[in-house]
């Protein structure tokens, strides 16, 4: 069985480069338009940290206009995940350009009552904004998917009650920040952990689903579409060791290829989807929940993304959030014995 959730990461540029209107609004409008066309929902992953502190200087005037947008999608039922990239919480406005605190840049790495409060401000930055006390997330992703050291970190967002976890990429490795995904690459589709997102325990509190990847040849990540966009980690590296890092990163035989909507054409979208659709057809005892990933502000193809739900609906796989699944999974669980939780998926 396949459910399909796509995830969206509703933001700006990394380096805080780029205007509300044009990165996050228009494309948050367009797809919008676009799921409810096919009556299918997305998880939106705010950025609560970056708007709330755009919010306090007063940095875009279209601020206001993002709040409301989240607070009508809220309402028409996409669910609204938490997403925190924490080098914004201390960030400076300075003759209209951003100055971010990088030495927060990876919120595992802080000490516990950092984290508590900047999980704490920003889940309360986003019931503000739905206009709900009550509203709790129920999926967090880590900026630039840094979820490594996980036990702080992990314990503090469940403590707030949040559950599911969609950082990972398996096979994934950043050297310049210390990621490194390759042990999850034997678990399945989605797994129980606890003190390391990459191990699985049967007793943890949080659940895995990583978001879809395949490896593929290095040669093959350079796509036109893909090339066309500036940098999607962040910071930009400047010294020769994080360059040297970051060429590491990418000169792997093979690499993890995610299944971006809005990164990749619809050919390599499509064929990622049929091996997935054939997988199903060998064992379709299996669970398979495939998270899509998407960033508002590289949407340049809204047809490309109009016609994979298309696809989706021609093959009978529906197309669900985190809350929706949630549920399932939790039902998945039980009825997995822990060995299987780490013998099946391909991803």
């Amino acid at each position: 069985m396949i459910d399909c959730v796509f995830t969206l990461d509703y933001e700006i540029h990394g380096n805080g480069t780029g205007t509300l209107r044009e990165l996050v609004l228009e494309p948050g409008k367009q797809l919008k338009t676009i799921f409810q066309k096919w009556n299918a929902r997305f998880v939106n992953f705010v950025e609560a940290a970056e708007f709330e502190r755009i919010s306090e200087l007063g940095a875009d005037s279209d601020i206001d206009l993002v709040r409301r947008q989240i607070k009508e999608l809220y309402i028409d039922g996409f669910e609204i995940g938490l997403h925190l990239h924490p080098q914004w919480c201390n960030a400076r406005y300075e003759q209209g350009h951003w100055v971010l605190d990088l030495s927060e840049y990876n919120l595992c790495t802080l000490g516990k009552a950092r984290i508590t409060k900047i999980v704490t401000n920003s889940i309360n930055y986003l019931r503000s904004t739905v206009d709900d006390n009550g509203f709790t997330p129920l999926s967090f992703r880590a900026g630039n998917w840094l979820f490594q050291p996980t036990s702080t970190a992990a314990s503090v967002l469940a403590e707030h009650g949040i559950r599911i976890d969609s950082s990972v990429f398996k096979g994934g490795v950043q050297h310049n920040h210390g990621l490194d995904y390759r042990r999850a690459m034997k678990n399945s589709y989605f797994w129980p952990f606890s003190d390391d997102v990459c191990a699985v325990d049967p007793n943890g509190d949080w659940i895995e689903v990583p978001i879809y990847t395949a490896m593929v040849p290095f040669w093959k990540m350079p796509t036109s579409k893909r090339m066309s966009f500036g940098n999607a980690f962040g910071a930009a590296s400047t010294s020769l060791g994080q360059k040297v890092n970051r060429i590491r990163d990418f000169t792997r035989f093979q690499y993890p290829l995610k299944f971006d909507f809005c990164r990749m054409t619809r050919e390599e979208l499509t064929t990622m989807l049929e091996q997935v659709v054939e997988d199903d057809r060998s064992d379709p005892e299996v669970y398979r929940p495939i998270v899509a990933i998407g960033h508002t502000k590289d949407l340049s193809e809204p047809q490309t993304v109009d016609y994979v739900l298309s696809y989706l609906r021609s093959k009978a796989i529906n197309v669900a959030t985190f809350k929706e699944i949630h549920s399932k999974l939790l039902n998945e669980r039980r009825r997995q014995q822990p060995s299987s939780l780490a013998a099946n998926g391909r991803n």
